[in-house]
């Protein structure tokens, strides 16, 4: 399976799927039924095939799920996003989704920690995590920002090294700090005068407009970013998968 800009695509079995995303099989083939996911492609002996797309709408879906939503809920939630969105553009909804959960910092154990993760984590797993800072190890366990843990995860997939992670992490925590300085100080002023219930419903109104700019400029920022660097890169903004080019 390729996409249009000649990327190779994972090709994953249902059984495959399912362990990636830690759900069963069971429960792939009922998101599809209902049209949680669109159906597989279909390849020799009549064997379904799943890509990106599969795996971030179930990563979607998990976050849905995860804020709370009912399966009615989430049907409905998708079923207004356009049928032919890429495996990034629901990240981006995964992550607009996720911006919203409270902070969870809570401890466990090993074989809890793998079962938050969704995958069985290996003992290199589990250092790297911890090298990210995004797991603690404690003289019971672990302490794990159930947040980070689900990007943490995705993280170990990626092949950069734990330094460019950490600075990569840096550079967006002084960025982001400094945007959401700039734009307090910006707004002070407008709810200066106002009482305290009209500061808070504006902004709980403001709040999800300004995450949604913020991943919206971003990502624009990073496709200008990513042509210029490198002038094969699609539209979309997505790096070349290194296994298409025998790298």
């Amino acid at each position: 399976m390729t996409t249009d800009a000649g990327e190779q695509e994972p090709t994953l079995t249902i059984d495959e799927l399912a362990a990636r995303t830690g759900v069963t099989v069971r429960t792939v083939r009922f998101y599809g039924t209902k049209g949680l996911l669109p159906p597989p492609e279909i390849g020799p002996r009549r064997v379904g095939h799943y890509g990106r797309e599969h795996l971030a709408r179930l990563a979607l879906i998990e976050e849905l799920q995860h804020q709370g939503m009912t399966l009615a809920a989430i049907e409905r939630y998708l079923s207004r996003l356009p049928a032919d969105l890429s495996a990034q553009d629901l990240a981006l909804h995964r992550a607009v989704v996720a911006s919203w959960a409270p902070d969870a910092v809570e401890s466990v154990s090993r074989a809890e920690l793998g079962r938050r993760a969704g995958r069985p984590l290996a003992e290199e797993d589990v250092d790297r995590l911890v090298a990210m800072d995004v797991v603690e190890r404690t003289e019971d366990g672990y302490r794990v920002d159930l947040g980070l843990l689900r990007l943490g995860v995705e993280l170990l997939d990626v092949p950069l090294a734990e330094e460019s992670v950490l600075a990569a992490r840096e550079v967006l925590l002084e960025h982001s700090r400094a945007a959401a300085h700039e734009l307090s100080r910006l707004f002070r002023g407008e709810v200066g005068q106002r009482d305290a219930r009209a500061v808070k419903a504006l902004s709980a109104h403001m709040q999800p407009l300004i995450v949604q700019a913020l991943l919206t400029t971003f990502q624009r920022s990073l496709r200008e970013e990513l042509r210029e660097w490198l002038p094969d890169t699609s539209a979309t903004g997505t790096l070349p998968d290194p296994s298409a080019t025998g790298t």
